[in-house]
């Protein structure tokens, strides 16, 4: 008999073990606006990335409940067989107004977004530049494109210019592309995107920026990072994502006519996928007008971020700066953020413990993820649990 090809698994497994980077997937139950069961128990959510709160609000659910009996579930195949229904087609045209461009393609994921994209646009003989802290997505869309990888130290724009100018100078490349994170989405910071469009427009580079956790939530319209710094304008690709701030499921792209026709011609994880469910669809576009309709969303969500930030910072727990719901705890220690996840999960509270390789070694943390359906009082508590803890 052969040995067993997969035997080294087992290796592997005890090493992650040892490390305590060790990970599995844990059912829960039912979910209401900010609170998630587990095992009976009624936990204050502050780990999901429901920004808005839109993921069981009822005319949410509603939409999505009456675009399944209309289209039924699935959509069966993928968007240019026969996928596409006309929850999806009302959905992009929608997207596209909402982003102000001209055009918007669907994908079933935002990371399939991201990697078709990229992978559509470059290849060999050309060039990725990409900040360390960018989402796998990214990451892994530049490698499999086939295109040279360079990556430049978080936020650092002058790096980037450099780096730029450098291969520029050598005449290596044939096609430059700048990708990156919109909000980041375990620091909760936002890219130098003023910066990163001025280098862009002065190299001839294609920009590309993730909103993933910025669509619905930054900006004054909620169009994500790029509006909030007021240069939506300007970038050629945004990417969002339909399963965050939106509240139920599928990437897309916005875009001039041109890069959208090409995503439908080249994209592979648009051609060879089956669509988003048709129920997905017309979930998201119920999502979106109350986005449009209820700005108090995202205006509540940063005012909570920012006051949990400084009460959390009073008590001596390092938050790193970073703006809106995402607020990191960065404690080093993988064994130590074990541990207060739990204290907080045995209390009541459900926060990511966060760990490599999601983030760089040494760099450990509480993911905490506000809502606007979260308050102060309930966040009062949390501070309070987290005071015993840290004492």
């Amino acid at each position: 008999m052969s040995a067993d090809p997969l035997a080294w698994l087992d290796e592997v497994a005890e090493e992650r073990t040892r490390l305590g980077l060790q990970r599995s997937i844990v059912p829960y139950g039912a979910a209401s606006p900010g609170w998630i069961e587990r095992d009976g128990r009624r936990l204050l959510d502050l780990s999901s990335n429901d920004y808005l709160g839109l993921a069981s609000d009822p005319r949410v659910v509603a939409a999505g409940i009456d675009a399944a009996h209309r289209y039924g579930w699935g959509a069966g195949a993928s968007p240019l067989v026969c996928g596409w229904r006309d929850p999806h087609e009302a959905l992009a045209e929608e997207l596209a107004v909402f982003e102000h461009s001209e055009a918007v393609a669907l994908f079933p994921t935002g990371y399939a977004a991201n990697l078709g994209t990229i992978v559509s646009l470059v290849g060999s003989g050309d060039v990725v530049y990409g900040d360390r802290l960018n989402h796998s997505c990214l990451i892994q869309g530049a490698r499999l494109s086939g295109a040279t990888v360079r990556v430049y130290p978080h936020g650092d724009h002058e790096r980037l210019e450099h780096l730029i100018e450098r291969d520029r100078v050598r005449g290596r490349f044939r096609r430059t592309m700048i990708a990156t994170d919109g909000v980041f989405s375990m620091d909760g910071d936002l890219a130098p995107l003023r910066e990163l469009v001025e280098i862009a427009e002065r190299s001839g580079a294609i920009l590309l920026v993730d909103e993933a956790h910025g669509t619905g939530v930054f900006g004054p319209d909620g169009r994500g990072a790029s509006a909030a710094l007021g240069v939506a304008e300007r970038v050629p690709i945004r990417v969002g994502t339909l399963s965050k701030g939106i509240g139920s499921v599928g990437g897309f792209v916005a875009g001039s006519r041109r890069l959208i026709d090409h995503l439908h011609n080249h994209a592979s994880t648009l051609l060879y996928s089956t669509a988003m469910p048709p129920a997905a669809a017309g979930a998201a576009r119920e999502a979106l007008r109350i986005v449009r309709e209820e700005p108090w969303r995202r205006d509540r969500v940063h005012q909570l971020g920012r006051s949990f930030r400084e009460r959390l910072q009073a008590i001596g727990l390092p938050v790193p700066p970073s703006e809106g719901p995402i607020v990191p705890v960065i404690l080093g220690e993988v064994d130590r953020t074990l541990n207060m996840a739990a204290q907080l999960f045995a209390s009541g509270f459900l926060v990511a413990a966060i760990r490599p390789p999601t983030v760089p070694r040494g760099t450990a943390r509480l993911r905490i993820s506000l809502s606007a359906s979260h308050n102060e009082e309930e966040l009062e508590r949390m501070i309070k649990v987290l005071r015993q803890i840290t004492v």
